[in-house]
């Protein structure tokens, strides 16, 4: 069994002995996942809506307005395409060198970052993560709760990926429900356990959070999926 003090302090040797590649690491998940489809397809839904009614309010304002909401709908539909073809891979690859700080201890190299890309493995890990990506969407477009259990159901799949980018996604899913049977709770008490240090974080304008909390964290997260997987 493990404990969140075991896997945090373990996560705090790692990644200080990589650390500007574990900062640059966190800086490239975290941008991929602010432009995540969650959050792209809700604004993209809500520009459609908010279009639809500036068009027949007619008169310069609504073109003015529908315009500008169309643009906005474009920009998040460009964000979306840009995470299915490019930020998946390069989230896929940064939580591999989040595996090697601790596997390797410190020896990984800034090309584990792009090795999907390198390797020739991008079509699966791109579809893989896609499908992840859609299904968490449409659970929780049902409800908020069952979308995050979802989400916490295949917090896994990343990382089987960076170790086997090969991997089928019907594999991919399975082994990661596997591993997070009867640990959902749990991950998700160890990621509240982080609360604090994005509070210190906002009150950085996010400065302590590239250069400390999110390299921290991602660590972590690897740590765990290395634990489960040992187990």
């Amino acid at each position: 069994m493990w404990t969140r003090s075991e896997l945090k302090e373990k996560a705090k040797v790692s990644f200080k002995a990589n650390y500007w590649l574990s900062v640059l690491a966190a800086l490239i998940i975290t941008l991929v996942c602010g432009a995540s489809g969650g959050s792209s397809g809700r604004n993209a839904s809500n520009s459609i809506s908010a279009a639809s009614k500036a068009s027949n309010e007619g008169g310069i304002g609504g073109v003015i307005v529908l315009a500008t909401l169309l643009g906005a709908l474009a920009i998040g539909i460009v964000l979306i395409i840009i995470k299915i073809v490019v930020g998946n891979a390069l989230l896929v690859g940064s939580q591999k060198l989040f595996i090697k700080n601790e596997v390797d201890f410190g020896d990984a190299k800034a090309n584990n970052i792009g090795f999907v890309f390198k390797e020739g493995h991008w079509k699966n890990v791109a579809i893989t993560m896609f499908l992840m990506d859609l299904f968490t969407a449409l659970w929780t477009l049902l409800f908020v709760i069952p979308g995050i259990i979802k989400s916490y159901e295949y917090k896994m799949i990343p990382y089987l990926l960076a170790e086997d980018p090969e991997m089928s996604y019907q594999d991919a899913f399975a082994k990661s429900k596997e591993m997070m049977y009867g640990q959902k709770w749990n991950a998700f008490v160890l990621d509240l356990s982080f609360i604090g240090w994005h509070i210190l974080s906002a009150f950085t304008l996010g400065i302590l959070g590239i250069f400390y909390v999110m390299p921290y964290y991602y660590q972590t997260s690897a740590e765990l999926y290395l634990t489960l997987k040992n187990n």
